[in-house]
């Protein structure tokens, strides 16, 4: 038969759809007849070669072996080229009878593949086919199904497909899409930047202090507020949220908003955080740096501002309070720690020392929290941040002392979000019901179901996560969100559901 650029002569198929230059010749393995017949004895008489519609049939070509943009010589005059394997159509159900049929063949990777045709020529039956040249072995047609049709959301597997020009436009173009629109929403969320470690200092055997700097430095970009916290993406795949202690001392106008600096303790039960900063980090290293949010919010209607901070939790105020002590805002710092040798950055507080009141457990001093929240001074705002027990502590004495939540900001630096396993039912996505389990969170859960959900301090402090409650019974955890938003909203990073509840996303 002879063979043109779309296809078999007679056998052109509309190139709405079905054809074209990249759809000329399909390709099906004649060996996977034999295991449809097993899975199928219904359908035995169906199940032959040609029954895909092929117009090559081989025994020994198939999705494992064929890579995109292979190209193959057929007999002595035919040249072609590997360009898209086949997207399953509804008409395979109708084909063999079969409900739900054609999701089958992408699952089993069975679905056959596509030729362009680059040399016309006659073919016969009994041509040899010969590899020619590959270009692109790590793409067998297998592997390019597995992120057209289950992997959707890798966005650099996508990014590399969308790259390959071999392959055909029905799928390069879904990759293409899906990295446009994966980079439509990073620049709304995060939008992750280089960032060089250019100072390095151990405040303390256990807090190490480091200044990041922008490779690419923004000359427009925004001065960091005080009390920000900035998430970074660590070389070891770990992804981690931490206080900003300050934009930089040494900060100039070029580099407003393209400094700051973190300080971070090395957690004893570190998951690998905080161990990779203290261990692995050094000068010049580059740090990719994503979202920052300012959450720990100026309460301009304050006559005074009370600080409650113990160990590394100083860092979620140190800006804040260098910030009120420039503008002569009156605020005192209640600060624990369990010995003044291991509290970091006091060269900054003994510029406010006036204001600055350390407690040091070595000592046998101890903080009294009661007595500091029943003794506010009126028309205060009360920020708290550090072990849990001191957060505990707050919390009750602010409960007890009948100080409005609108007065308080609780900034934790970590949180439990473990509990009872629930389910919900996301109304936004078809009502898909989604379980989490009893130490995972529901953002977790979403993020695993449906691909990135906003969120930052992923602690309960920001809000960035909240998510809309549509019914059910919530365990409110976090500090984000006032009472009145209880019955409407909770945080996906640490609330729990009680039984199902129903959320929207």
């Amino acid at each position: 038969m002879k063979l043109t650029k779309l296809g078999l002569e007679g056998d052109e198929h509309d190139p709405t759809f079905h054809g074209g230059p990249d759809k000329a010749i399909l390709g099906y393995c004649s060996s996977h007849y034999h295991d449809w017949q097993a899975s199928y004895p219904e359908r035995v008489d169906k199940f032959v070669p040609g029954g895909f519609g092929e117009n090559f049939v081989t025994a020994s070509m198939n999705e494992r072996n064929v890579c995109i943009g292979d190209i193959i010589s057929v007999g002595p005059e035919v040249l072609l080229q590997v360009s898209l394997p086949r997207q399953p159509c509804f008409k395979l159900n109708h084909r063999f009878s079969l409900k739900n049929f054609a999701p089958q063949t992408y699952q089993t990777s069975r679905t056959g593949w596509y030729y362009r045709v680059i040399r016309e020529g006659t073919v016969d039956v009994g041509d040899e086919l010969k590899l020619v040249e590959r270009k692109w072995p790590r793409w067998t047609v297998e592997r390019v199904q597995e992120y057209l049709h289950r992997d959707t959301n890798n966005l650099a597997m996508n990014e590399e497909l969308a790259a390959i020009e071999a392959l055909g436009e029905e799928s390069r173009g879904q990759f293409r899409k899906r990295v446009a629109k994966a980079k439509r929403k990073s620049q709304k969320e995060d939008a992750w930047k280089d960032f060089k470690i250019i100072e390095r200092k151990m405040e303390t055997p256990s807090i190490v202090s480091l200044v990041f700097k922008a490779v690419q430095p923004d000359l427009e970009a925004d001065k960091y507020l005080p009390g920000s916290h900035v998430k970074l993406k660590l070389p070891n795949g770990l992804l981690r949220t931490y206080s900003m202690v300050s934009t930089a001392e040494k900060c100039d106008k070029e580099n407003i908003g393209n400094m700051f600096e973190l300080g971070i303790a090395l957690d004893d039960n570190s998951r690998g955080g905080s161990r990779y900063l203290h261990e692995s980090t050094k000068v010049d290293d580059i740090i990719q740096v994503g979202r920052i949010t300012a959450d720990v919010i100026h309460a301009t209607s304050a006559s005074v501002h009370v600080f409650i901070a113990g160990g590394i939790g100083i860092t979620a105020f140190l800006a804040l309070l260098k910030r009120f002590h420039s503008i002569h805002l009156a605020c005192d710092l209640h600060y624990a720690v369990r010995s003044t040798e291991e509290a970091p950055f006091q060269d900054r507080l003994e510029t406010m020392s006036e204001s600055v009141t350390i407690y040091d457990k070595s000592k046998g001093e101890r903080m009294d929290i009661k007595n500091i929240v029943k003794t506010l001074p009126w028309n205060s705002h009360l920020y708290v941040c550090g072990p849990n027990r001191m957060m505990e502590a707050a919390k009750e004495a602010v409960e007890e002392c009948c100080v409005p939540a609108s007065e308080v900001h609780f900034e934790a630096f970590a949180a439990d979000i473990s509990g009872d396993p629930f389910e919900a039912a996301v109304v936004n996505k078809g009502g898909k019901v989604v379980k989490v389990g009893e130490e995972e969170s529901l953002l977790e859960v979403l993020r695993r179901e449906f691909g990135e959900v906003p969120s930052s301090c992923e602690v309960g402090n920001c809000g960035t996560c909240k998510t809309t409650l549509k019914s059910g019974r919530v365990d409110h955890r976090g500090s984000a969100l006032q009472p009145h938003e209880k019955e409407t909203a909770m945080l996906s990073c640490v609330s729990r559901g009680i039984g199902r509840i129903s959320i929207e996303i």
